[in-house]
Parts: C-alpha cells; structure tokens; sequence
C-alpha cells in the first residue's frame, strides 16, 4: 500500500513538537542557571523534557506512518527514542537503579539495536549498486568506535567490567553510524539521519572521556547534551524520509 502524502495538521503538529523540543534544550541552555556547577548549565527538567518531547514525536510519527510501507522503519524509530530515553532517566539518576551508568549504557544500546534494524531493514529494500560502499562505510565507522573506546577507556589498566561493557556498546553506536551513512549513501534525504548519528557517537565520545578519563571543562556536560539532543532529534525526524520513500 502506497502511503499518502502527511497533511497539513500532521505537519503542524511535528513542527509544533519540533519548537518545544528546540524550546527545552537550548532554551534550558541559553536561559539555564546563571550560576550554574563548573560543568553544566541546563536544568535536569529541560534536559529530560526534551527527551520526552522526542519520544512523543517518535510514536507521533508511527501514527503517521501506520497506513505507509514505513510503519516498521517508524516503529523500530519509536521504540529506539523510548529506549534512549530510559537510559536518560537512568543516567540523571531518576529511576531507582543503583548502577545508573550501566543501566544506562544497556538502555541506550538496546535503542541502537532497533536504529541499527530500521536503516538496515530500510536499507535492504532500496538496493544499489553502491553495497562497496555501504560495507565499507560500516567498517569505517566502527573502525572509528573501536578506536574511540581504545583511546580513552582501554588505558585504564586494567579496564573495569563497565569499561568492557563500552565495548560492544561502542561498536552499537558506530554501526547505527554506519548502516544509517548506507542508507544516505542511497538515498540523499537520509543524510541529515546520518548525520544524527555521527553526532550520537560525538556526544558518547565526550561523555566517555568525562567517565573514564575524568574529562573536565566548562559546561562539558552541556556539550554532551547540545550534541546527543540534535542526534536523536535527526534519527526520530528521519521517518519523514522514510515515509516521503515509499510514496
């Protein structure tokens, strides 16, 4: 079933979740305290309620692309924001775990999996000529996360159990990176997804280095979010890509 086009009061309504999701993070950040810790200006609320803005617009997008061929690359987008949105609450100590970091790190990497299965999935209906390029631009990318975690975890001696565990999940975040450049690679209006992705790993390289290398400047921790914000926003909005796909 070919999808109709989105109308105008869906439209609206994405753009409407787009300027409060805009609203809370760099307002939070731009209007956040004054005399804010060494390390961070957004207020905790700004920050999640940003988060949960893309959530919404997430399932928002679903709803949108459920009579589309895109309701399961918007499904595995939806549940993926969800899941990263579980790993914010529990690295802002929110809900009741004690191991918030790895909590974390296993709530974001599951999110990955449903990113990684939406633009391979996606991908795979859309052949080209151009699979060279799509493994090599996989490669590349975990190349470059493995390299990230060998660089600021790995000399710990020895890595903890929770610097293994960066591992796997670096090589998570570098293949969303990875599989979501094929898809670009094949279909230019998916750049702006990979580009959420690139930033994605960006923020976790930032955030890795403050963890387990003690990484430390001013406002660090709103570098983290005014990179790790924009990526998820890119990811959740790709469904409209998706969608305008398969019309």
């Amino acid at each position: 079933m070919r999808g109709a086009p989105i109308s105008p009061v869906q439209q609206a309504w994405m753009i409407c979740l787009l300027a409060a999701w805009f609203s809370l993070l760099f307002g939070g950040f731009v209007f956040g305290n004054p005399s804010p810790p060494r390390d961070r200006r957004m207020p905790r609320l700004t920050r999640l309620g940003s988060s949960a803005v893309l959530v919404v617009a997430g399932w928002s997008w679903l709803y949108i692309a459920m009579r589309t061929q895109a309701r399961g690359f918007a499904v595995l987008i939806a549940i993926g924001m969800t899941l990263g949105f579980v790993g914010d609450l529990a690295m802002a100590r929110v809900l009741p775990v004690t191991r918030h970091v790895l909590a974390g790190m296993v709530a974001f990497g599951l999110g990955h999996v449903a990113y990684i299965l939406a633009f391979a999935c996606f991908a795979s209906r859309r052949p080209t000529g151009s699979s060279a390029l799509c493994v090599g631009a996989w490669l590349g990318w975990v190349i470059v996360g493995a390299t990230g975690w060998w660089v600021i975890v790995h000399p710990s001696s020895p890595p903890t159990r929770l610097g293994w565990a960066a591992l796997p999940y670096s090589i998570l975040v570098a293949s969303t990176a990875g599989i979501s450049t094929c898809l670009a690679i094949q279909d230019a209006d998916f750049i702006p997804a990979a580009i959420g992705a690139a930033l994605f790993l960006m923020s976790d390289t930032i955030l890795a280095a403050v963890l387990f290398e003690r990484l430390r400047f001013r406002l660090v921790h709103d570098l983290v979010w005014l990179t790790y914000g924009p990526a998820e926003m890119l990811i959740v909005y790709s469904v409209s890509a998706a969608i305008q796909a398969v019309n």
